[in-house]
């Protein structure tokens, strides 16, 4: 089958000259034909860097405005363009670096995915067909900006378009369902039992498909922001403990002087030096788990360190101007306790304004329960108040010899406790959850763990828990490759989404290594 472009694709970023066969300066390009992925020659250029200029939308109308009536109205509103975001598994050509096309109209997809032999392609309204590795891989955001005759959706939305082995529901004519923000699938086919498969979205909805493997569904998002796949980080960075700073987010993650980086999107990733330029002197080595917060008009990395004195595990604390520093030790351990110690200290802020620590009791390295602890801090952030509380322990069989990493949220009314729990470098490493109607308690499990390992990532957790740049709640948090726990590259960085079900905190489609839109 040949794939092609209509001539009447004009593109405004990345491939390369213009459509008239001249580059920038009026010379002559290079005129031999540009191959797709598959050897097909293309027949029209695009171009993500270039102005399309008042191209004809999909449909042949145009965007450009009414003609001059020579009345002075200002600017003129911006181009109608559409950037078109394609999937991990989009087979690119070797001459196109971005994953992305920004192209000239509002160009549209009904969300369709073709197979072709062992991959499968969409078809634009422009004609432009992109290949994925994949019998049924295609995954691509369209997000439109300017003025266009025909406006795209308001808001995020998502279409889940069911290939031919779908078990149609009663009363479901359409092959495709329409919701509203951002729905993803984590690629797993599971048995549903009698020679058929389900597929989990991250919604709660689980398709059912004829066959064992029938599986066959694609997304397509629109005004979505793009799309990302896991990792976000792809090298050794624990226990990531991640803020927002009010401009971007700063992540600082276990390792030596705890390293620090900041993002705007909480996908890609920057280095910013680190919390510690060298280990204070009460502390002798084994340090993790930072987290940095605001309290006050300054900001605190809370961490974990073994005390030279005694060898026991105890809490430390240095202060700073900014997410990102400098900072200052406190020059001693912020909270200590007797043999084994403690560790995993996180900052809560509650609704009325009062500070919180968390913390774990390192139980479990001489075979005792691991309780989790919070105590009110004092407004400075350093200073506990009154006594300890013991919120929850491993009491449950999923979850080990242990609880540990212990991050609290507000949320419509609730608060909620987000935990891990069982050996950090197994398979059977996974994030619990339990909620109270008040900080200090007391806090009702979840009947199951809320993230578990699949076949791409192993033993997920010990991560934060915020709002992303959309608005959604989002879990950054660790995780082993599949196949390689306790291995190279270490524990890498992934971003999934939370929603939310009968008053409790779900990730149905997680670990995700699959495209989706951007957190």
């Amino acid at each position: 089958m040949r794939r092609s472009i209509l001539a009447i694709l004009l593109c405004v970023a990345g491939c390369g000259g213009d459509l008239d066969g001249s580059g920038p300066d009026g010379g002559s390009r290079d005129a031999s034909p540009r191959l797709d992925a598959r050897g097909s020659e293309i027949d029209a250029t695009i171009d993500p860097d270039r102005d399309g200029g008042d191209a004809p939308d999909a449909d042949g109308a145009s965007d450009a405005g009414p003609a001059d009536s020579g009345v002075d109205a200002g600017p003129p509103p911006p181009p109608c363009t559409t950037r078109i975001t394609y999937g991990s598994r989009w087979i690119r050509g070797g001459d196109h670096p971005a994953d992305y096309d920004d192209a000239a109209g509002r160009i549209t997809w009904d969300g369709v995915c073709h197979r072709d032999g062992g991959n499968s392609y969409a078809v634009l309204s422009n004609g432009w067909r992109p290949y994925f590795e994949g019998p049924t891989s295609c995954i691509i955001a369209l997000d439109v900006r300017g003025a266009c005759t025909s406006p795209p959706p308001a808001a995020c939305t998502t279409r889940i378009t069911y290939g031919a082995s779908w078990l149609r529901a009663p009363g479901h004519p359409a092959d495709h369902d329409e919701v509203g923000g951002a729905v993803t699938w984590d690629g797993i086919c599971r048995d549903a039992g009698g020679g058929n498969s389900s597929a989990q979205l991250s919604n709660g909805w689980a398709p059912h498909f004829s066959g064992t493997s029938g599986c066959a569904l694609s997304f397509r998002h629109e005004q979505c922001g793009g799309l990302f796949a896991n990792p976000v980080v792809p090298t050794d960075c624990p226990d990531p403990g991640v803020t927002f700073d009010g401009t971007e987010y700063v992540m600082a993650c276990t390792g030596g002087g705890f390293p620090l980086r900041s993002s705007t999107d909480l996908v890609h990733w920057r280095g910013r030096g680190q919390i510690l330029a060298s280990r204070p002197g009460w502390a002798s080595d084994s340090m993790w788990a930072p987290e940095i917060h605001r309290v006050g008009s300054r900001w605190i990395a809370y961490y974990s360190g073994r005390r030279a004195a005694d060898g026991a595990f105890a809490l430390g604390a240095a202060t700073g101007p900014s997410a990102t520093g400098p900072f200052t030790d406190l020059g001693r351990p912020l909270l200590t306790e007797p043999h084994p110690g403690i560790i995993d200290a996180h900052h809560f802020e509650a609704p009325d304004g009062r500070h919180y620590l968390l913390w774990k009791l390192d139980g479990n390295a001489v075979g005792r329960a691991t309780p989790i602890y919070i105590q009110e801090l004092a407004d400075d952030g350093v200073t506990l108040v009154g006594s300890r509380t013991r919120l929850i322990t491993n009491d449950r069989a999923w979850e080990g010899a242990l609880v540990e990493g212990p991050w609290m949220i507000h949320h419509a009314g609730t608060y909620y406790l987000f935990y891990s729990a069982n050996g950090y470098a197994t398979s059977r490493y996974a994030v619990g959850v339990a909620r109270a109607s008040s900080p200090l308690g007391p806090f009702t499990k979840a009947s199951a763990p809320i993230l578990v390992s699949n076949s791409s990532f192993g033993g997920p957790g010990h991560g934060s828990i915020l709002r992303g740049p959309s608005g959604d709640w989002v879990h950054v948090y660790h995780s082993w490759l599949a196949g390689s726990i306790g291995g190279g590259p270490g524990r890498v960085v992934l971003v999934d989404r939370i929603t939310w079900s009968d008053g409790w905190p779900r990730m149905f489609s997680a670990p995700s290594p699959r495209s989706q839109p951007l957190p």
